[in-house]
């Protein structure tokens, strides 16, 4: 799932394969920008902020895009070309020259702002683990805003902290025996946050830790409930419950869960 660590690793492949270079072709197929010529820009940096990727340029513009549920990029080899087939989707094209060519597939976030208004489209966020700026202090404070609020909602809010989705709410509710309708007020708050900042971290960094949660890599074995719907919990054997969202939740979450490791009345 395209959670903060997803874009995390996808802001380092873009980096070793663009940043530093000038582009020979820059096009932004979306038409608020289909006019807009990145052609000749020198790419300087990429950075992220949550599940947000901006590639920044020498003439003081951001490209900021969002993966959101089912954008993705890929990045060709110098002298190949992406299939035909995948032409269409492409939303974003950046080529430097005798180098790699990066495509953004599908975004539905595509946007060009000037860097010093990027805090427009991000300013919003909450603090994010895998940034330099990190406040573990702010972090616990902003679910608090919102007591009454189930931690399984609370968490992938990104105003309370950036980056957590509903794959990392679910396992962290589980590593923390929390049941995942438990109000933010009866949770331990600093446990949960510092929890998830040190899995984000691992998952970001480590190779082949990406959303491994269980420690196993084995193909349905990566996590603990998410995804495990009607199986085996791996640690005690019950049945993982599963729903699929709850009435009036915007982010329309799934929600997994253990009943046994996350027996009624724990707040972790």
């Amino acid at each position: 799932m395209p959670e903060g660590d997803s874009v995390y690793r996808l802001a380092a492949r873009l980096r070793r394969s663009l940043d530093g270079h000038v582009l020979v072709r820059g096009e932004l197929r979306v038409p608020a920008h289909a006019t807009d010529a990145l052609d000749g820009l020198r790419v300087i940096g990429h950075d992220t902020h949550g599940k947000h990727l901006l590639t920044r340029f020498d003439a003081g513009l951001t490209l900021h895009t969002h993966l959101r549920m089912q954008g993705s990029w890929t990045v060709t080899a110098p002298g190949r070309a992406l299939p035909r087939k995948l032409l269409p989707d492409a939303r974003v094209v950046l080529a430097v020259a005798d180098g790699p060519t990066a495509y953004g597939l599908d975004l539905p976030v595509v946007d060009l702002v000037p860097t010093r208004a990027e805090a427009g489209g991000i300013g919003h966020l909450g603090p994010d683990p895998l940034r330099g700026d990190w406040s573990a202090g702010e972090a616990v404070r902003r679910p608090g805003r919102a007591p009454a609020e189930r931690v399984s909602a609370g968490l992938p809010e990104q105003r309370n902290v950036a980056g957590f989705g509903s794959l990392w709410a679910n396992e962290l509710c589980f590593l923390r025996g929390i049941p995942p309708d438990t109000r933010m007020a009866d949770v331990d708050v600093p446990a949960l946050v510092a929890l998830g900042a040190r899995c984000l971290r691992f998952s970001a960094t480590h190779p082949g830790a990406h959303q491994v949660t269980t420690g196993n890599t084995r193909k349905g074995e990566q996590h603990w409930v998410a995804g495990r719907a009607g199986r085996p919990c791996l640690r005690c054997g019950t049945t993982v419950q599963v729903r699929a969202e709850v009435p009036g939740d915007p982010g329309r979450r799934r929600t997994w869960w253990c009943p046994r490791c996350q027996p009624p009345g724990s707040t972790g």
